[in-house]
This record gives C-alpha cells, sequence and structure tokens, in this order.
C-alpha cells in the first residue's frame, strides 16, 4: 500500500492523468505535497512535494471559464499533466501552497502559431 506523503489532506477530488495511456482516480491536496491516485492501480501514483513545484499552467477555454486541464511543471523530473471535476477550486486549493506568481495561463492556439511564425521567421534570417 502507498503511503500518502501528507500528514493533513485539505482538498480531495475526481481527477485524470494524461501521463501515458490515461488514468483517472483522485487528486488529493495537502499540506506537504499534490498526490494522484489511480482508482484501478494502487501502483499507478503520482506524488509532488511543493518545494518541487517550478510553475502550474492553466489551459483557459471561453476567456477562463472553463479550465479543462493544467500542467505541474517540476524542477527535476518534467511535466504533469491533469484534468479534474473542478479545476478552479483545484486550482485554488493549489494557489494556497505555490506562489501565484507561479501559476500561469498556457499560450492560446493563436499565440502558438504567432511564435511558431515568428521563430520560422528568425531562422530564415540566421540562414540567409
Amino acid at each position: 500500500m502507498v503511503e500518502s506523503i501528507n500528514a493533513k489532506v485539505e482538498y480531495v477530488t475526481d481527477g485524470t492523468s494524461f501521463m501515458g495511456p490515461v488514468s483517472y482516480g483522485k487528486i488529493m491536496i495537502g499540506d506537504r505535497g499534490f498526490e494522484f491516485y489511480d482508482d484501478r492501480d494502487v501502483r499507478k501514483f503520482i506524488q509532488i512535494p511543493w518545494d518541487e513545484i517550478d510553475l502550474v499552467i492553466a489551459s483557459l477555454v471561453f476567456g477562463g471559464h472553463w479550465i479543462p486541464r493544467f500542467t505541474i511543471r517540476t524542477r527535476h523530473n518534467g511535466e504533469f499533466i491533469f484534468a479534474a471535476k473542478d479545476a478552479k477550486a483545484t486550482l485554488r486549493a493549489v494557489r494556497n501552497h505555490v506562489d501565484p506568481k507561479h501559476m500561469v495561463r498556457a499560450l492560446t492556439f493563436t499565440q502558438k502559431l504567432k511564435r511558431g511564425w515568428q521563430g520560422i521567421r528568425a531562422s530564415h534570417k540566421q540562414k540567409g
């Protein structure tokens, strides 16, 4: 059985992890970190201590009225993508432990296209 890193759990909700095959389970936010536990396989879990989190990136749709998923970027272990049943409440609970300056919005589709186009133009200017 897996032991929680948290001594006190502050918020629990249904969630989805997009690491490899999609896993459905519970997201738990506590005093020491962010945790995800798979409903079907107890060996599949993700535990991220608060001091390991570098950035929380939220994808916003319809002007911020809906948050379909969010990404947690860690200092050493890469990025973890999650979706929660109530993403706003989940991110509010995370904000109590992570500096609000480290919680950002993801780029929109048009911003991604614009940056991609600027990168292509910059690479052509360097060649020629």
